[in-house]
């Protein structure tokens, strides 16, 4: 494993699943679990994040609107995510920007009240499989931060986590490389660098693509990745543990 000062994040999204059943279980196997090396955080559907009790690992949002409140029927606001004691939130994941038509530019604007409120933000980018295809890769991935870059500059990602999400990987069975995940990691610390060489340095690259616990030791040894975004895994106990116990440096 690498050696640097970024602490590793495994991170949870259970996305439209998941039930009071599964809250207990996560909670009665990570509560005898020594998982002090990194931060677990779990992201369950809004409804559920009540139901966690005392727990080891911290608790995120899945999405917030880009509004702080009112008449927005289905929404979430920010505040209502602090008051639910989150201290992360899931910003432009791939199914936020395809279902719901979010652009760059609303992304950025919702990591801007997430950072105004104190929330992490789990900055999701990635690109799908004809971008990667077509050799537009690094473009596409450096349009997407340099829309929070020009919105905040770059001193925002002090306390921003990026996942890179290659589309085509997720809930394919694909998994990109340890080399692929690498390479796009290491671009996008680069990309950061070119505006300051220690934030970059310091911000922490979650991969998410179809991580298990089968394939988390290889993709988590590659030196620019600090960590998971994990999707399908999340959802069964063991593997999720597993993939936290896997983040060791």
């Amino acid at each position: 494993m690498q050696t640097n000062n970024r602490r590793p994040i495994v991170a949870g999204n259970w996305k439209m699943n998941g039930n009071l059943a599964l809250i207990k279980q996560v909670e009665e196997l990570f509560s005898n679990a020594d998982i002090s090396h990194v931060d677990v955080v779990v992201c369950p559907p809004f409804p559920y994040l009540g139901g966690f009790n005392d727990s080891n690992f911290a608790l995120g949002g899945q999405n917030i609107s880009h509004f702080e409140f009112g008449a927005h029927t289905g929404e979430t606001a920010v505040s209502m995510l602090k008051e639910m004691n989150c201290q992360y939130v899931i910003l432009g994941h791939s199914e936020r920007r395809a279902d719901n038509n979010e652009s760059n530019e609303l992304v950025a604007d919702k990591v801007e009240l997430a950072l105004a409120h104190k929330l992490i933000p789990l900055f999701c980018i990635g690109e799908p499989e004809d971008i990667r295809e077509s050799g537009q890769l690094f473009d596409f991935i450096a349009a997407q931060i340099d829309a929070v870059i020009n919105k905040m500059g770059i001193a925002a990602f002090n306390d921003i986590v990026i996942a890179y999400e290659p589309i085509w990987a997720i809930g394919t069975g694909k998994t990109a490389s340890p080399e692929q995940a690498q390479e796009v990691h290491a671009f996008i610390r680069q990309h950061l660098a070119k505006q300051d060489s220690n934030i970059a340095n310091q911000c922490v690259i979650l991969y998410g693509g179809s991580v298990k616990g089968s394939n988390a030791v290889e993709l988590f040894s590659q030196p620019d990745v600090d960590g998971g975004l994990i999707g399908g895994a999340s959802l069964n106990p063991e593997d999720f543990l597993s993939i936290c116990l896997a983040a060791k440096r």
